[in-house]
């Protein structure tokens, strides 16, 4: 897949998103209603009566790319409409058009058999909350329709030849119908009068031609049957979606805030400004992102970033909105508005990547928009030729026909890709793993190589101290550790920081102390002069010897800094600091083996270390010493010699690499807005196993995809069958069409489920329970 097609499908999918009826392709669409751009577009202002704005509507009845296409089609070639973007997620459209249009735009709506309620900052919430109360009205309404149904079937049974029952019987069928489809029959016969033949156009037709044949018990059951499926199926397909919404629920709405008198007293959080002082007390969650000012904690972070054990949280250190405060008391400033908080940023590239149309889900949509004229005129076929070939009573063809009208709905096989991917998503963010749209979901099982970064991505991205050698006898290890501490700890060099943070040993008092550059630090302990400097140092105080040597080039073959401790006559101890191995790295290189696919390391640094590394981690090839533009062709080579090649960085120097890959990941991505844009799968923490997770992750929900669809179309093709040789009655065929839709849908929904612990991970749980490194354990 081109890079263009990557970064252009939010664009291009949304063009052609009108899925399942005779949609006309993206070349055609009028650009008076072409879908704008994800990025946002100014509101009118309040009042303002001329200009160009935006204004938001929520569609209560808008449930999958069937209602999308009726809107883009309601309308399609008006004057003063502009563009149209969807999110089927949260049942909103927003138009961008002439203030003037937008009267006519929702008449047009209106005529289509679309409510639309206007949102705003103000009522965004009561509009959400006001859905309740109609499905408690929707279900009364069917209820009532289902008796009505139900007794007109009783009198057509029991009196079949009494016109009093006849006609009492048609006058509760159409009663049913009408409770129970009215808006079907609003949608249908707009659609009908645009030339449509869509879903409801469908049922429009096949209702209303066998009420009008005789078999008006029947329609009014087929009618309420078919509103009944739909409301369960609005309401399972929900369970996805509230999947992402219920991220939401993760931040509080208040926080504990500051005021200028030195009093805290709760204030809600879309109010708190950036900077304000807020407290978050033990078993809390966190309502904003900021930085601990006050306190030390555990802090869980698995809402947001999938972490499997409390991160230890300390001064200076980050917190992210919607995490778990555990162990004692914080308080910290707050470093971005709700609006801008991780967390809203990670539901917002969800909807979004809701919004774009996976590949399968384009040859689904292609597919419903030829399959339902086709049936249609099969349909058209067995009414007409039927009687006049096979000596049929008109009735009879007729009758099949119908039958086969309401055959035709593709609701499963239309509702069977996005449900899957929508709970693909879902699974995925809930492991920290964002995944900007289904193309990468389903793409992703393709990966045949994977080109690791190594610092910060194999590795911790920081030096640590791993050896200490102390190489004087006389001298005890505790006491040269209490040294190289001292001199250590005074100095800001990471190298320095790393000895300083890795010995135990008590500090002493330093006098006269100097550091020099590019060799290293000096002072005075006891009275006596003492340097911990690099081997250049070293060599010219005239300190080395062959023995040192030796030790010296042992460590450096296995990439590590050594700095050493001396006094005026000889070297004391020798301390080597190395960018180590994270826990994970190994057990996910594993993984992605066993999963077929290749890992390479693609690093600037020097072959011999990068070898080191890769060593430790499982890695047989390694490119070393590679500029920015030498990884751009060794993605290139990877891509053309071993297929569908993915990149692992960090987000931002590696951006030129993710941008050539076929899937660009950025690892360790909670909080930086650069990462999460250069990228196309971010993992939110810096775990690499979360690579063969997506990568299992996107092999499932293809199997499942694909379950569906074959299960969609293997049931319509055995009523299909069953509809020409007369053994399917409406009823029966309302209840398969229903039947498999619930069935995809359940399918789908079972991505939502947690994930199987691969054998890999249960190796990792006890290394996780004791993390290496300072205070911020593994998660840093």
């Amino acid at each position: 897949m081109s890079r263009i097609d990557r970064h252009s499908h939010t664009q291009v999918t949304n063009d052609a998103a009108c899925a399942c009826e005779a949609c006309p392709s993206p070349a055609h669409t009028p650009a008076s209603v072409a879908s704008t751009s994800s990025a946002p577009v100014p509101e009118f202002a309040s009042g303002s009566e001329a200009g160009v704005g935006t204004r938001r509507f929520r569609i209560p009845s808008m449930d999958c790319a069937a209602e999308e296409s009726e809107i883009r089609h309601a309308l399609d070639g008006m004057p003063g409409i502009h563009g149209l973007r969807f999110s089927l997620a949260r049942r909103e459209l927003a138009i961008t058009a002439d203030a003037a249009a937008l009267p006519g735009a929702l008449a047009s709506l209106r005529q289509a058999g679309f409510d639309a309620q206007v949102l705003d900052a103000e009522n965004d919430t009561m509009a959400s909350s006001a859905s309740a109360p109609g499905f408690w009205r929707s279900w009364g309404r069917l209820i009532g329709a289902l008796t009505l149904a139900l007794l007109a079937e009783v009198l057509a049974f029991v009196v079949p030849e009494s016109l009093w029952a006849q006609a009492t019987g048609m006058a509760l069928a159409a009663l049913a119908i009408a409770g129970a489809g009215l808006s079907v029959y609003v949608k249908g016969l707009a659609a009908l009068r645009r030339g449509r033949l869509n879903i409801n156009a469908l049922m429009t037709v096949a209702v209303t031609g066998a009420f009008l044949i005789g078999e008006w018990p029947e329609a009014a059951m087929v009618m309420v049957l078919y509103a009944l499926a739909e409301v369960i199926e609005a309401r399972a397909v929900d369970r996805a979606r509230n999947a992402i919404k219920g991220l939401l629920a993760l931040a509080p709405d208040q926080a504990q805030v500051r005021q200028p008198n030195g009093n805290w007293s709760p204030q809600p959080t879309p109010s708190v400004p950036m900077g304000a002082l807020v407290r978050i007390r033990p078993g809390e969650r966190i309502p904003l992102d900021g930085v601990v000012t006050v306190g030390r904690s555990a802090v869980d972070q698995s809402p947001v970033t999938g972490e499997s054990l409390p991160v230890d949280k300390v001064p200076g250190d980050e917190l992210y909105a919607g995490t778990i405060n555990q162990a004692a008391a914080l308080e910290m400033r707050v470093t971005a508005p709700a609006s801008d908080s991780t967390l809203a940023r990670i539901i917002h590239a969800v909807e979004q990547a809701q919004s774009s149309r996976a590949p399968t889900q384009r040859f689904v949509d292609r597919f419903a928009a030829l399959y339902t004229p086709a049936v249609f005129f099969v349909a058209l076929a067995v009414a007409v030729v039927g009687p006049l070939a096979l000596d049929w009573p008109w009735l009879t063809g007729v009758y099949k026909a119908l039958v086969l009208l309401v055959i035709a709905c593709p609701c499963a096989l239309v509702i069977s890709t996005p449900v899957t991917v929508v709970s693909g998503l879902a699974a995925a963010a809930r492991r920290g793993i964002l995944i900007k749209g289904g193309v990468y979901l389903e793409e992703a099982r393709k990966i045949k190589a994977v080109a690791l970064d190594k610092t910060g991505t194999l590795t911790e991205g920081k030096p640590r101290l791993v050896a200490f050698e102390a190489l004087e006898a006389s001298e005890s290890s505790g006491a040269l550790e209490g040294l190289a501490r001292s001199l250590a700890a005074r100095s800001d060099h990471p190298v320095s920081k790393a000895i300083a943070l890795g010995l135990s040993a008590s500090e002493q008092a330093v006098t006269g102390f100097e550091a020099v550059a590019g060799r290293g630090v000096a002072g005075h302990i006891g009275g006596q002069a003492y340097v911990l400097g690099n081997h250049r140092w070293i060599e010219e105080r005239g300190l080395c010897s062959e023995t040192l040597e030796t030790r010296l080039r042992v460590h450096e073959a296995e990439g590590r800094t050594v700095t050493l401790l001396a006094d005026a006559r000889r070297v004391l101890a020798l301390c080597a600091v190395a960018d180590t191995l994270k826990p994970s790295s190994a057990l996910a290189v594993a993984e992605l083996k066993s999963l077929g696919v290749t890992p390479v390391m693609l690093t600037g640094d020097n072959v011999t270390t990068a070898r080191t590394v890769a060593e430790q981690a499982g890695i047989d090839e390694v490119q070393g010493n590679l500029l920015p533009e030498d990884k751009l062709q060794a993605i290139a080579q990877l891509q053309q010699r071993l297929g569908v090649t993915a990149m692992t960085g960090d987000g931002i120097n590696d951006a030129p690499a993710l941008a050539r890959a076929d899937i660009g990941f950025a690892m360790g991505a909670a909080g930086t807005h650069v990462a999460m844009e250069a990228a196309d799968i971010v993992v939110m923490n810096d775990d690499l196993r979360r690579l063969p997770e997506t990568i299992r992750l996107s092999r499932r929900a293809h199997s499942v995809l694909w379950q569906n669809i074959s299960l969609a179309l293997g049931i319509k093709f055995v009523f299909l069958v069953l509809a020409v040789v007369g053994s399917a009655s409406m009823w029966m065929a309302v209840f398969a069409d229903m039947g498999a839709s619930l069935l995809v849908v359940a399918n789908g929904l079972r991505l939502l489920g947690k994930p199987t612990p691969t054998q890999g991970q249960a190796e990792h749980a006890h290394a996780e329970a004791h993390p290496h490194g300072g205070h911020h354990g593994h998660a840093h």
